[in-house]
């Protein structure tokens, strides 16, 4: 009998797929090891009568399995990454990425188009209602807690749920899919359909074997997407997502957005560079600046539609003011450490706060909807 590596994880039909699947993965690398599974109970699955924003936000349904890591009761801890905060918790550390599935959102009851005004779509999620809002401003929404199964019960009389599409095809469900909605039309959460596993950040035996079934191409996207939420300094609280991967030639391109809690401001911005230069630089390198359809009139000051003026402080030159401290050339800064286009989602978003933004990102969705959070699944 080899060395064992005990895997905390959630006690979800999810959450110990990936755990079986991240064991299975180091038994194929190291075939000496032996793995057991760690169910822990936590708040977040307990508590599934109450919004993920009142028990704690994003975090809820890492925290209990990362303790188990780091009191000794397991070796490593098995997330959705979607579920970390952007920051790794100290004494951990995120030692391998080893897969994602698909990384989109899916509609199952009925497709986008498919939805009648002013039907109801079941999500707890702030990052799904207003991107969902944005393109369909007729539509009403109520919140959803539960495993996959229990979302998929509660679909409602001529609506939809929101689930992320890789819980339907880990769980053999993608059949159950009306949509599958692409990056163009709903960004992801940050690191949505990957894994991501913790262990202990002074255990190189771990660590050592966890880099065995690191994804390089999965690290460097999944970090990417994390810097950008680290920037913004949100999680579960805001609605923002992003989606990076490699481009056909081999730069990674990333795209995020940042929006009011209801839909009616929504910028997004799309930006690609050298891998090495998105890792060193924590998320992004030189590109374009927000893109119109992030709800930017020609200009370069917020639509009509986006609910701002132009005192919002965006310059008709390039999209920000003199004030945001970013170079025209919305590159890496002199230092290299930091991307000025990775400062832009920061800068961009206090912009707006200054400006009356932060009246729309403190409310909750009043007659739309209710609350705000980033459910996990």
């Amino acid at each position: 009998m080899g060395p064992t590596l005990r895997i905390a994880t959630r006690g979800s039909t999810l959450a110990r797929w990936q755990a079986a699947e991240v064991g299975r993965l180091l038994r194929t690398a190291r075939p000496e090891l032996d793995v057991r599974l760690v169910v822990v109970d936590t708040t977040g699955d307990r508590r599934q009568d109450l919004p993920v924003w009142e028990i704690g936000g994003q975090g809820v349904f890492v925290k209990e399995v990362q303790a188990a890591v780091l009191d000794g009761r397991a070796d490593l801890a098995v997330h959705s990454a979607k579920d970390l905060p952007s920051l790794t918790a100290p004494g951990l550390v995120l030692a391998a990425l080893p897969c994602r599935a698909d990384p989109r959102d899916a509609l199952v009851g009925a497709a986008l188009a498919g939805l009648g005004p002013g039907a109801l779509v079941a999500t707890g999620s702030v990052r799904r209602r207003a991107q969902l809002a944005w393109l369909r401003p007729d539509l009403t929404f109520t919140g959803l807690r539960g495993n996959i199964a229990t979302r998929l019960e509660r679909i409602p009389v001529g609506g939809a749920v929101v689930v992320a599409a890789a819980a339907l095809e880990r769980l053999g469900l993608t059949g159950r899919a009306a949509e599958i909605l692409d990056v163009t039309v709903m960004l992801p959460q940050v690191g949505q359909g990957a894994i991501g596993v913790e262990c202990r950040a002074d255990d190189d035996v771990t660590i050592e074997a966890l880099a065995s079934i690191d994804d390089p191409t999965v690290r460097s996207a999944v970090t990417a997407e994390r810097a950008f939420l680290a920037r913004l300094g949100g999680g579960c609280d805001l609605p923002v997502g992003a989606y990076a991967g490699l481009g056909q030639d081999g730069r990674l391109e990333i795209e995020g957005f940042l929006a009011s809690a209801d839909g009616r401001v929504v910028l997004r911005s799309s930006l690609t560079g050298p891998v090495t230069d998105l890792v060193a630089a924590g998320g992004l390198s030189a590109s374009t600046g927000l893109s119109a359809a992030g709800g930017l009139s020609a200009a370069g000051g917020l639509s009509a539609a986006g609910g701002l003026s132009a005192s919002a402080g965006l310059s008709a030159a390039g999209g920000l003011s003199a004030s945001a401290g970013l170079s025209a050339a919305g590159g890496l800064s002199a230092a290299g450490g930091l991307s000025a286009a990775a400062d832009l989602g920061t800068r961009l978003a206090g912009e707006l706060l200054a400006a009356g933004g932060a009246d729309l990102f403190d409310s909750d969705f009043g007659v739309r909807g209710v609350g705000v959070g980033d459910a996990s699944t």
